[in-house]
């Protein structure tokens, strides 16, 4: 008699619960997906943490040891050998995780991780000129979806599975969730958000971001001394600088694969590649006499937010960024465009009436903002690390920035959900390098 009531009793939760779910679907949506951006919010939280810590201080053993940066060729080679024998299938970095969102095939070997940050270790210990999100959103992307085989994921679960993991990535290493968040929405369909896993790329980024702090990671602090009152000539002011922000997003995007298409067209043995590259920036350093534009160059980003700057520090940012990266070393666009954007801001605050520290903060977030297409996770950024009084001016520049650019990227795997202007409609459903 026990049994049968206690089996009743059971079979009166299980129908409460199968109402329960019936009339609250989203329920068991969010558990599951709780589920899993807690597993790889740790995971890649934990993977930007250590990846930050070290490279910090590879950083600073460079700086303390210049004759490194003589073994710049040689570190080339060695990135370039062990990509073409044992990694030509994660070779695409980025864009091949913007192609698994859009048609998930095979899942991401697990060697991306490993094989990126030890390309980025080599990049910045020997001298080269690179970034960190690249390497951050690879580990991240290499990690969350070796998920997808054991749990049998969906091809579209695995599509929002590598959006969170985007959105973790960028989130943790640059401590900034919100923007982490958006830019997973963002970066992979131009014009257009995948609503449908927004849950998963804020818990994901939010998560990933906490674990990184609890290992005591220390993120850059910026900040803008003065922000003068909305008006009319100041958002004029303000439309200018994005244009000009915009123009060299979109200078960036096409000189680098450009020079990229160069290295491949004469160069045939792609290990060489680096090689040469190597030798070009090593003998550029020499010959200028500085290492302020190799490395992440963060003190001269934190400056250029307090003082007025060389107005070509730019400039030879970005030719030191585009001949590192398009001769296949490992790293990322970001942070150097970061750099690029606010030195730019910098020159501009020579002609442009604004404080210098708030062009600087435009232009930071809006280069960015117009070489990536994501003009809503860039305003988001600089409100997190710059405060949310400035949030109209980097709106506007971010914005302005965006439709500057026209169809151009770093990442040439987006694809167009919506073109940026009405007469590009024949472009829509593209990739930007079927263009």
């Amino acid at each position: 008699m026990s049994i049968k009531k206690q089996k009743s009793f059971g079979e009166k939760i299980g129908l409460q619960l199968r109402a329960f779910f019936r009339n609250y679907p989203a329920v068991p949506y969010i558990l599951k997906w709780l589920f899993f951006t807690t597993l790889i919010g740790i995971g890649i939280g934990s993977a930007s943490a250590g990846f930050l810590h070290s490279l910090d201080w590879v950083g600073n053993y460079r700086e303390n040891h210049l004759w490194l940066i003589t073994l710049l060729p040689l570190s080339g080679l060695a990135i370039g050998l062990l990509y073409h024998y044992w990694g030509k299938d994660i070779e695409a970095g980025n864009n091949l995780l913007i192609d698994t969102i859009h048609q998930p095939q095979q899942i991401i070997s697990f060697r991306m991780a490993p094989f990126v940050y030890i390309g980025t270790m080599a990049t910045h210990l020997f001298g080269g000129s690179a970034g960190r999100e690249g390497t951050a959103l690879q580990m991240a992307g290499a990690i969350a979806d070796q998920l997808s085989k054991p749990f049998r994921l969906t091809p579209n679960e695995r599509k929002t599975l590598m959006i969170a993991a985007i959105a973790a990535g960028f989130g943790s290493v640059f401590g900034t969730p919100l923007a982490g968040a958006i830019f997973g929405l963002e970066v992979f369909l131009i014009g257009k958000l995948k609503y449908d896993a927004i849950f998963p790329a804020f818990m994901a980024a939010i998560i990933a971001d906490l674990v990184t702090k609890l290992w005591h990671t220390q993120h850059t602090h910026y900040h803008i001394h003065l922000i003068p009152d909305i008006s009319e000539i100041n958002i004029i002011y303000a439309i200018l600088a994005g244009i000009v922000f915009g123009l060299c997003a979109a200078t960036f995007s096409k000189v680098i694969h450009f020079m990229s298409a160069i290295f491949k067209s004469k160069i045939q043995y792609p290990p060489f590649r680096p090689l040469v590259g190597g030798i070009i920036v090593a003998l550029a350093i020499w010959a200028i006499g500085t290492t302020k534009y190799i490395g992440l160059g963060i003190p001269t980003i934190v400056a250029s937010f307090e003082q007025h700057l060389p107005a070509y520090d730019f400039a030879l940012k970005m030719a030191f960024t585009i001949l590192t990266l398009a001769a296949s070393f490992k790293g990322g666009e970001v942070t150097p465009l970061f750099f690029i954007g606010a030195t730019l801001g910098n020159a501009l605050s020579y002609i442009i009436p604004l404080p210098t520290g708030l062009l600087a903060g435009m232009g930071f977030v809006a280069v960015f903002a117009g070489a990536t297409n994501t003009p809503l996770a860039c305003s988001i950024m600089a409100m997190e690390l710059f405060g949310s009084e400035c949030g109209v001016y980097v709106a506007i520049a971010c914005v302005v920035s965006y439709l500057l650019s026209g169809h151009n990227s770093i990442y040439k795997k987006q694809m167009i959900g919506e073109p940026k202007h009405s007469r590009f409609t024949n472009h829509q459903g593209k990739r930007l390098n079927e263009l």
